[in-house]
């Protein structure tokens, strides 16, 4: 598509070569791509429309005879305002500064707000007069002075015959004096730090705007555009300018756009920020009594902790969609009121169980579910020292245990996010409640794990679960998998040959896994002590069935810090379950490639 000219010289040598406009389709459509398409809007049939299917929203066909729209339809509907991620705040103490001078500071909003709202040089009213007289004895007072103050420099320049003689014009000085100009200064707006009482009180001790904290500009600055954005929408004070016939007219909704608020914001202030928006955004009499009047307010943010304070139906996830070779990345919007919308029971505890945990699974890469609380304090461990790649990923780790692990499956789903489940078999005997059990092979025990029963691998026979192949621990139309213990090849000095134990839970696994080390540690305590005491023992099933007996301390957290307080966590062995499921997650965050990230 370019154009290329080149030639040579009298001696033969190629000059320099010459592209011509366009050089590719991306410079040709960058200038002229709007001269060949324009856009049109139709009014569609509301009875037809279709709600999106997995985020892929659902078109409606025009009719034949379809006309579109004339000018822009959302005129005089939409009021639109828009705060963005870069506001302009900049370290005093910096060198150079990136941003024009007063840019987004709260002086310069100020002195906007004052020009179209309270300016009483805008159609005065009665209220008005007072200060405008003020202003014009001041002017008056000021001028004086400045005449007496030149007097004696005017008169010299009039000794040189300047201005001249006759009719030449002669100097005479004047202000211009208005109230703005009060706020036209770097300190205009200042925060007083200590309030003093008596003849100090006409010394406060304050410091101007530019020399408070970046987050707390930041918070009311944004906060004063609300209410900036919100006056100009109901045309308070100077802003509104109807006709002596005429009512002022108001779009019916506001749309108030806010990028990334939590710039600079400590963790409490953003969900402060964030309960109090929207207030700001209706505080106003009209909006009050008139309720067809619609404010609505668009957040976007990387902040777990603005969406931890939000309704979480009100959120939107942007799902990022696996492109095939040689398509363009792109992603997809998730309306997590199709998940969060339900009143069902597993609906209310999922939602409950993230109320009291953070919402950073909205913002990893993958998620961990783990069983217990030793899981939660030592798989960080393991992704540090045994599976350093994954460590560099943001991968959120929440404690849930097998029986509530299932409750997060359909957000999970909604999400598409790469999901491993590292839970526990806990075997149980039917014949005798369900209570928990030894787990032996061919007795028929069963495992009372929900997620195990209900989910992945959908199994609850005890030997049907140990025999499950890594492949069926995979889901088949999401990126999840399941880890759990199956068997462990011990051999203790009582046993002829390798034996193979099945561990009930984590801390079994680790112990086993690690019987040389665990042997080693001095002065244990509860469940530690008891650990160590079975690993003394002669063969591999007694060992375990002792293992399995000092777990009704149930004292796991304990457990775990034992392990990184008595051993470096560095040489630990991860337990072959997990570190099969660590496997498989690493695979898939690394098969991204030809994903957004």
């Amino acid at each position: 598509m370019s154009a290329i000219i080149t030639s040579t010289t009298k001696e033969g040598k190629e000059k320099p070569k010459l592209e011509l406009w366009p050089k590719t389709l991306w410079d040709f459509l960058e200038r002229r791509l709007h001269s060949f398409f324009h856009v049109s809007a139709y009014v569609l049939d509301e009875v037809k429309l279709l709600d999106p299917i997995s985020g892929v929203a659902q078109s409606q066909k025009l009719l034949p005879n379809a006309v579109p729209v004339e000018g822009d339809p959302f005129k005089g509907l939409i009021k639109v305002d828009i705060i963005n991620a870069q506001r302009g705040f900049n370290d005093p103490n910096s060198e150079k500064s990136t941003e024009p001078v007063g840019h987004g500071n709260l002086s310069s909003q100020l002195r906007e707000y004052y020009s179209k709202h309270l300016n009483p040089y805008e159609t005065p009213a009665a209220a008005d007069i007072e200060a405008l007289v003020a202003l014009e004895a001041a002017k008056a007072a000021f001028d004086s002075k400045l005449t007496s103050s030149f007097e004696i420099p005017l008169k010299e320049l009039a000794d040189l015959n300047y201005p001249g003689f006759g009719g030449n014009p002669t100097i005479k000085l004047t202000t211009k004096l208005e109230a703005i100009d009060g706020l036209n200064h770097k300190s205009a707006v200042q925060f007083e730090l200590l309030k003093l009482e008596g003849e100090s009180a006409s010394y406060p001790l304050s410091l101007p705007e530019k020399y408070n904290g970046l987050g707390y500009q930041n918070l009311i600055s944004m906060v004063f555009k609300l209410i900036r954005f919100r006056d100009e929408w109901m045309q308070v004070g100077k802003s509104a300018k109807p006709s002596a016939n005429e009512e002022p007219e108001f779009e019916p909704l506001h749309l108030v756009l806010v990028e990334e608020p939590e710039a600079h914001l400590h963790a409490q202030v953003q969900q402060v920020f964030i309960k109090k928006a929207y207030d700001v955004l209706r505080k106003n009499a009209y909006l009050e009594k008139y309720s067809h009047f619609k404010s609505q307010l668009v957040v976007s943010t990387h902040s777990n902790h603005i969406a931890h304070e939000i309704d979480f139906t009100a959120l939107r996830y942007f799902k990022r969609k696996p492109a095939a070779e040689g398509e363009v990345p792109t992603s997809t919007i998730v309306n997590l009121s199709e998940t969060f919308g339900k009143k069902d029971d597993t609906t209310k505890f999922a939602k409950r169980y993230l109320r009291s945990n953070h919402a950073d699974l909205f913002f990893a890469d993958a998620v961990i579910l783990v069983e217990g609380s030793a899981e939660r304090m030592l798989v960080p461990h393991f992704l540090r020292h045994a599976h350093k790649d994954l460590y560099s990923c943001y991968i959120a780790i929440l404690e849930i245990g097998g029986r509530h692990g299932h409750t997060l499956r359909p957000l999970l789903e909604q999400l598409g996010i790469i999901t491993l489940i590292i839970t526990d078999l806990d075997s149980v005997d039917p014949t005798k409640r369900n209570s928990s059990v030894y787990p032996v092979p061919g007795k028929g025990y069963n495992s009372g794990n929900t997620v195990l029963r209900t989910w992945l691998p959908a199994k609850k026979g005890l030997d049907e679960l140990i025999k499950v192949a890594a492949a069926g621990k995979i889901a088949n139309d999401f990126p999840f998998r399941v880890a759990y213990q199956t068997g462990i090849q011990c051999q203790f000095p009582g046993d002829e040959k390798p034996v193979t134990a099945i561990p009930y839970t984590f801390e079994v696994a680790l112990a086993l896994e690690n019987k040389v080390t665990f042997s080693t540690f001095k002065d244990p305590q509860d469940m530690m002590a008891d650990f160590q005491e079975a690993l003394k023992l002669s063969t591999t099933d007694v060992v375990n069935r002792a293992l399995y007996d000092a777990l009704k301390s149930k004292k796991k957290a304990e457990f775990a810090l034992d392990v990184l307080y008595l051993h470096d966590p560095t040489t630990l062995i991860v337990p072959e379950y997990i570190k099969e499921g660590l496997n498989w997650l690493s695979e898939q965050l690394n098969a991204r490639p030809k994903e957004a990230k």
